[in-house]
């Protein structure tokens, strides 16, 4: 580009000046050159860089759980959709209380503190009537594949949109399983009567029906549950199955598993800010909803296999169970547990209908279903 000279001395009287259709033709030719010429600027020597890309979208989502379980329950989703967004969108993930209390989750999101959860319904207080089936319901499921079945194929997941779609800027995503519930203690229950007076770490769901055998609910930090149960602050835990009481390090602090299980699969969602949801591009969204679904099918796969070779091969735990006649009393507890949840709304109750329906089919489908 030529280096520009001096100012000219043409004369600019209005009797020099060029006809309109020759101005707009220069300014024309102006216009294409000086882009060219600020190309040349642009990608010459020592020209700093410019970045023609958008910056990229940034949330901040946290989960339930402590970072040992987080590992397996959501890292590996998070990580996958940062890779594949392919720097349009970057997730930033926190683990239990690391931004805000774990019964804060729900407030924090709406208010887009944070922009995405991880989390049950009943932990992270969901002021929605349905949020009592969250995490552990007493005997809704045997296995974790049962969740998968009702929410997709039986109607949970009409309900679920139904329920979170008349709560402000809360976008309900999907739910998926986890592990069965059993209760981790440092000394024995073999009976409902060992249960009287435990104190016990878990669920607000399954607390409040354990309750009535005697067992009391305490609520902790996820973080200061190995701790309280080193001191005796807690005399157990009611939150988890195998798989999480050893990978967790509860396994090292107790000394007994009741192997009756309360309910096959703790019911945990994905929930996003609207707001920041619509922000999200459509393919994004997708790869999103896809990542969530790979989570599910990982949870699934780990816990399974995990439930299995701990309780048989992990050596830290001395198994117990109920007499046969009380178990079945519990069993029948729930029954009316059940019953008196569904009373408290409709659309309640049509979720323990679903849960009774689908209990029905599996016994007349019977082997390998019941």
């Amino acid at each position: 580009m030529a280096k520009p000279t001096e100012k000219s001395s043409v004369d600019q009287s209005p009797s020099n000046q060029s006809p309109p259709d020759k101005i707009l033709s220069s300014r024309r030719k102006f216009i294409k050159t000086a882009g060219i010429g600020g190309a040349a600027i642009a990608t010459g020597i020592g020209a700093p860089y410019v970045n023609a890309q958008p910056k990229p979208i940034k949330w901040r989502l946290q989960t339930y759980s402590g970072a040992p379980l987080g590992a397996h329950v959501i890292k590996p989703q998070i990580d996958a959709f940062n890779e594949a967004a392919n720097g349009e969108m970057e997730i930033e993930l926190y683990y239990a209380d690391q931004l805000v209390p774990t019964a804060e989750l729900f407030r924090a999101m709406q208010r887009g503190t944070i922009d995405a959860v991880q989390s049950d319904d009943a932990t992270m207080a969901s002021p929605v009537d349905i949020s009592v089936f969250g995490g552990y319901f007493p005997f809704n499921s045997r296995f974790s594949l049962d969740m998968a079945a009702m929410f997709k194929y039986h109607g949970l997941n009409e309900i679920w949109e139904e329920a979170y779609g008349e709560v402000d800027n809360v976008t309900w995503l999907s739910a998926g399983a986890w592990d069965p519930l059993h209760i981790f203690s440092k000394e024995p229950i073999r009976s409902l009567a060992d249960m009287k007076g435990k104190r016990v770490f878990g669920v607000p769901t399954a607390g409040k029906f354990l309750s009535q055998y005697g067992l009391i609910p305490v609520t902790v930090p996820w973080d200061d549950v190995e701790v309280a149960l080193q001191t005796g602050e807690l005399d157990g835990v009611a939150w988890c199955g195998f798989t999480e009481a050893y990978e967790v390090g509860w396994a090292d602090v107790c000394n007994y598993a009741l192997t009756n299980s309360i309910t096959g699969a703790w019911c945990g969602s994905y929930f996003a800010n609207t707001e920041s949801w619509n922000k999200v591009p459509p393919h994004l969204q997708a790869l999103f909803r896809s990542t969530i679904d790979q989570s599910h099918y990982y949870r699934n796969v780990w816990y399974w296999a995990g439930e299995a070779r701990l309780r048989v091969e992990g050596g830290k735990l001395e198994l117990t169970s109920l007499p046969k006649e009380e178990w079945e009393k519990v069993t029948g507890d729930a029954e009316v547990f059940w019953d008196k949840i569904a009373d408290t709304s409709p659309r309640a109750g049509r979720v323990v209908q679903i849960f009774k329906d689908y209990s029905a089919l599996m016994q007349k489908a019977g082997y390998p279903y019941r």
